[in-house]
Parts: structure tokens; C-alpha cells; sequence
């Protein structure tokens, strides 16, 4: 992927700022910057730094579509981190159940 690293894309409306770069893109982003692999809570400034404001839902709701599409890996470390993993063409995850 070849986005313009912290690059802010806006489109300006009467009121609003449209965002154009999307979460899904801006989190892959910063994973490949940061060698594939990062914790959730190192995610979330270079990520407020380069989309701007989003909510927890909008993040979670990004990852699951990154990770359902075999972009990322998503795994608990602990009750409250998470690893956030780019997926690698030697890497292989097995869905609930299929073990």
C-alpha cells in the first residue's frame, strides 16, 4: 500500500469536513510503518494524529472488516489489549471452531 504517510484528505462542505481517506486505510497505514505489528492503545494517537476524531465503535467496527477480509489478525494479550497483527502471506488463523 502507498498512501502519503500522515497525510490529512479533506473535502470541504457548507459545515461539514468529509474525510476521504478511510479508517480501514489510514490503520494499514501505520501498521506497515510500524512493522506489522502494534497494540491498540499505540494505535489510537498516530491514528487521532493522521483521520481525526472517531469513536470506539467506528475502530472496532474497521478492524473486524480488516481482519474478516485477512488483512490483519486481531488477538487478545490481556483483558484490556489488544495485539493488532498485519497478516503475512505464510500466515495462516483458523476461524472459532474450525480447530
Amino acid at each position: 500500500m502507498h498512501l502519503n504517510r500522515y497525510m490529512k484528505i479533506y473535502f470541504m462542505n457548507k459545515n461539514d469536513l468529509w474525510k476521504v481517506t478511510p479508517l480501514k486505510s489510514c490503520i494499514l497505514a501505520i501498521l506497515e510503518k510500524r512493522g506489522g505489528v502494534i497494540l491498540e492503545s499505540d494505535l489510537e494517537n498516530p491514528l487521532k494524529d493522521m483521520y481525526g476524531d472517531f469513536s470506539d465503535s467506528e475502530l472496532n467496527k474497521a478492524l473486524m472488516t480488516l481482519e474478516n477480509q485477512g488483512l490483519i489478525h486481531v488477538g487478545w494479550i490481556s483483558k484490556t489489549k489488544r495485539r493488532i497483527q498485519a497478516m503475512t502471506k505464510d500466515m495462516h488463523f483458523l476461524a472459532v471452531g474450525e480447530d
